[in-house]
């Protein structure tokens, strides 16, 4: 664990997948095909409080969703990209626009598709109910599964190494 701290207090731009991390991975369609998805609002709490400490926030995902996009806009995500089936190639593609390295940055995901991006970083981080090879290559793993208060526990792991995360809190018993 002191290992995953060590790397957590170097941390400037935190990169989370979206199905399966931020949702538990379940798809409603309607016949009219409309999608649903379901956010844990202490994720969200938690994607504002890492993000008001001065990291940036960043999603990556396979699918594209107006749900995703405005959800993020709600939390005031910025860094907001759709269709990634490359999602190695969009996370260098986002260190460099954000010129931070990749020590620098953590990737949480849950599937086959997010260990591209989770072998670039310096962080990488898998929930709870990832699929076991993508447990063996990550850092860490959440005690959460995604959707469920997951993406808060990496929001809080971050804050603890560095020193933020009771700033955070006492604004909230002010």
């Amino acid at each position: 664990m002191n290992d995953v701290i060590e790397k957590a207090k170097q941390i400037k731009l935190v990169i989370f997948d979206v199905d399966g991390v931020l949702t538990d991975g379940g798809l409603i369609l309607g016949e009219s095909g409309d999608e649903y998805k379901i956010f844990h609002v202490r994720d969200g709490q938690g994607l504002v409080m890492l993000k008001d400490t001065g990291i940036k926030i960043a999603i990556i995902t396979a699918r594209s969703s107006g749900i995703v996009a405005e959800r993020m806009a709600a939390l005031g995500i910025e860094y907001v990209f759709q269709g990634q089936n490359d999602k190695g190639k969009a996370v260098n593609e986002l260190m460099t626009k954000l010129e931070v390295s990749n020590e620098q940055t953590a990737y949480v995901g849950d599937d086959f598709i997010d260990l591209p991006a989770m072998r670039l970083v310096g962080l990488s981080i898998a929930v709870a109910d990832a699929h076991p090879l993508v447990k063996e290559h990550a850092h860490w793993t959440t005690a959460n599964r995604g959707g469920h208060s997951a993406a808060r526990e990496v929001c809080e792991l971050i804050m603890q190494a560095q020193g933020t995360l009771q700033t955070a809190i006492q604004r909230y018993l002010s």
